[in-house]
């Protein structure tokens, strides 16, 4: 029987995996295409990227204390610079993920004049990492294909064969 952690893990696995596995493909792409953009989409496709990864980082950031430090947007950045920021997340999501399995994960938000406090904010925190980076990683591919560029196969399933059945 697959335990509720088990589940958690592997969303978490693909989160980090398909993040990687985009972070890869754009290294294929010229500067030009790095900065495209279309409408409805955050921003250029490097920004993106460095966006959601730079959030991923102020969640890790936020189950471990409830009021941030201000955070300027990067912007776009290199993307080895990315790639060692997505490593040091794949660490800390997986000791957050320990913490949360023994019951010792504790966060909490206080209160923003954009939201309200939230002491229990596991949940939301996890729940939002998984949804901004799909919802990030979505424009991207988007952007890609709109620009007639190969667009890479992130989805589940690809994850599932490709590092889970092996």
């Amino acid at each position: 029987m697959t335990a509720p952690a088990d589940v958690l893990r592997g969303m978490f696995e693909h989160h980090l995996w398909a993040t990687g596995r985009l972070l890869e493909h754009l290294g294929t792409l010229s500067e030009g295409e790095l900065d495209a953009a279309i409408p409805g989409t955050y921003g250029g496709i490097l920004a993106t990227l460095t966006h959601l990864i730079d959030a991923d980082g102020r969640y890790l950031l936020r189950l471990e204390q409830p009021i941030l430090p201000p955070y300027e947007d990067r912007g776009a950045v290199l993307l080895a610079d990315l790639r060692r920021d997505l490593d040091d997340h794949a660490h800390r999501w997986s000791q957050a993920l320990a913490r949360l399995e023994t019951g010792t994960l504790e966060a909490q938000i206080a209160a923003h004049e954009d939201y309200p406090e939230v002491p229990r904010a596991e949940g939301l925190l996890l729940a939002q990492a998984i949804h901004h980076g799909d919802d990030h990683r979505t424009q991207i591919c988007s952007t890609l294909g709109a620009l007639g560029l190969e667009v890479p196969d992130l989805d589940v399933w690809t994850f599932w064969a490709s590092e889970r059945s092996a």
